[in-house]
């Protein structure tokens, strides 16, 4: 069986992430976070807004963060060299993998078409699911990678870079 290099770096990065190397480090499983969450989907401001839910719409049983955690706010401004920071980590410089080659140069899930992952990869421009998602979330999801996805652990980021990865994954569908 012939795997692509991507697929071969994305495995690689599962496996050397904290949590498939000590199961110590893997927090307690807690709730998982909707994706969606119910009121959108019965919010009647929102009925008209229904193919754009369904374009989006990705199911995931992701552990909600720690409370401490979720709750958090982002603390940097969100400012544009911020955001500029964040494109920077997301397109080429967050490791194992730059965000881009599963989430897409866009942040629309398509990334590389060697890389194939289920559930697929995030589409940060689905604006209904990621203002769903609290800062704390996004994260916590960062730093830990994502139990059950190709979604990598990425520990050595500094907390800053995370913010800042976040402020420009939220900006994406504003470019």
């Amino acid at each position: 069986m012939k795997l692509s290099r991507l697929r071969a770096v994305a495995i690689l990065g599962m496996v050397l992430t904290p949590w498939a190397c000590s199961p110590s480090v893997v927090p307690a499983p807690r709730a998982a976070v909707p994706d969606v969450p119910v009121d959108f989907r019965e919010d009647p401001e929102s009925a008209g807004r229904a193919a754009d839910l369904e374009a989006c719409h990705q199911n995931r049983n992701t552990p909600a963060a720690p409370a401490s955690l979720r709750d958090r706010i982002n603390p940097l401004p969100a400012g544009e060299d911020t955001r500029e920071a964040g494109r920077r980590l997301y397109q080429k410089e967050a490791k194992p993998l730059a965000c881009k080659l599963c989430h897409g140069e866009r942040g629309d899930g398509r990334g590389d078409p060697d890389f194939e992952s289920a559930p697929p990869a995030r589409n940060f421009t689905c604006a209904p699911v990621m203002n769903a998602l609290p800062d704390g979330q996004l994260f916590w999801i960062i730093r830990n990678g994502s139990p059950d996805t190709a979604m990598p652990a990425y520990p050595h980021l500094s907390e800053d870079d995370i913010w800042k990865l976040i402020h420009y994954i939220r900006h994406v569908d504003n470019q």
